[in-house]
């Protein structure tokens, strides 16, 4: 699950490896400018023509082209972010546009709830059927407060809802329990799903997050969030602003509302999202919303506070639009160092 980080020196003349393409080695200009502009006999166009050719060729123009037409350069130096690990990706051009700590392995807590929708969903059970709340089978509920009463009923549709807009535990775990071959087979499928995703470094244990042993890295959620984009269901309850679930058996009625605010803010375009929050995870939140017309996926996990992590996606967005962004409060900071320092004990973090 952990593996050293492996750096490579590059030279001039050397191939360098980026993602699974290779750029070739190419010679370096500097030798043939000097000749440029000793040739005084030479017409200045065709002297701009052959100068422009070699910087295009020898990569030395490329700063110029950073900056798209139209949107602010973006300098990921110029992002400061309060999680620990964190990956931002354009979905239009699977461009990756800040990555921080990207491979760590860590604990990434109710985020676990997307996969539990994408293996219920994949089922294909009847969404309309009235299931009850069972937990016996999730021994990391025990104890563990909730305004979800055990043995009640609700629609699997709903369950599903109050899993996904609310991060409700309990009705995670009746998901699983009213699962073909019950909760141990959901587990597999979980685990079958993520391999099958390329989530080559994810592995759960129970369908709610609140099990430390539930882990994978920002770049494995990143293929979480394209797959669960895929789910017009999972768009739709993940991103409910709240909603009244009434029960049977007992019959009683609560009010529930998301676990991301930014749903309810109409300034944000949000497609698909996630909180998730254990002390080992600390506060994470795995997003795909729009931003400048564009799909955009966000996961930022390991941040200190009960918003720092909505804090960052809003640090995210602003950096999208503006280039920069605001400054991150000092004990979230501190926090972020820690946990880094920790991944560093860990052999994770380089």
């Amino acid at each position: 699950m952990r593996g050293k980080n492996v750096r490579q020196r590059a030279s001039a003349t050397t191939a360098i490896p980026i993602g699974q393409l290779y750029l070739p080695p190419v010679a370096p200009a500097a030798p043939f400018l000097p000749l440029l502009a000793k040739s005084s006999a030479m017409r200045p166009k065709f002297r701009t023509l052959i100068l422009g050719l070699l910087l295009s060729f020898t990569g030395l123009a490329q700063p110029l082209l950073a900056a798209e037409p139209g949107r602010a350069a973006r300098d990921p130096a110029r992002l400061e972010l309060a999680s620990s690990s964190a990956m931002v990706v354009d979905l239009s051009t699977d461009q990756v546009l800040f990555a921080s700590h990207p491979d760590a392995v860590v604990p990434i807590a109710s985020i676990s709830k997307l996969m539990t929708a994408i293996v219920t969903l994949d089922a294909r059970q009847p969404l309309d059927e009235v299931i009850p709340v069972a937990i016996h089978d999730t021994r990391e509920l025990r104890g563990v407060y909730s305004r979800v009463r055990v043995n009640s009923r609700i629609s699997r549709k709903e369950m599903l809802r109050l899993a996904l807009m609310s991060s409700e535990n309990r009705a995670a775990a009746a998901l699983a329990h009213n699962y073909p071959g019950g909760h141990a087979r959901f587990v597999a499928a979980m685990n079958a799903k993520a391999r099958a995703l390329g989530m080559s470094r994810t592995h759960f244990v129970e369908p709610t997050g609140l099990s430390e042993r539930n882990v994978s890295t920002a770049r494995d959620l990143v293929r979480l969030l394209k797959a669960a984009r895929q789910y017009a269901l999972i768009r739709e309850l993940s991103t409910t602003p709240n909603r009244d679930a009434h029960f049977q058996k007992p019959n009683y009625a609560q009010s529930f509302f998301n676990t991301n605010p930014l749903v309810r803010n109409p300034a944000w375009n949000i497609e698909v999202t996630k909180t998730g929050f254990i002390n080992e995870a600390g506060h994470c939140l795995a997003m795909l919303a729009h931003v400048g017309q564009r799909p955009v996926a966000m996961v930022l996990l390991g941040t200190f506070g009960k918003r720092s992590h909505i804090g960052d996606a809003s640090r995210v967005r602003q950096w999208l639009e503006t280039g920069k962004s605001t400054p991150v409060p000092a004990a979230a900071r501190s926090y972020k160092q820690q946990r880094i320092q920790q991944l560093r004990l860990a052999g994770q973090a380089g």
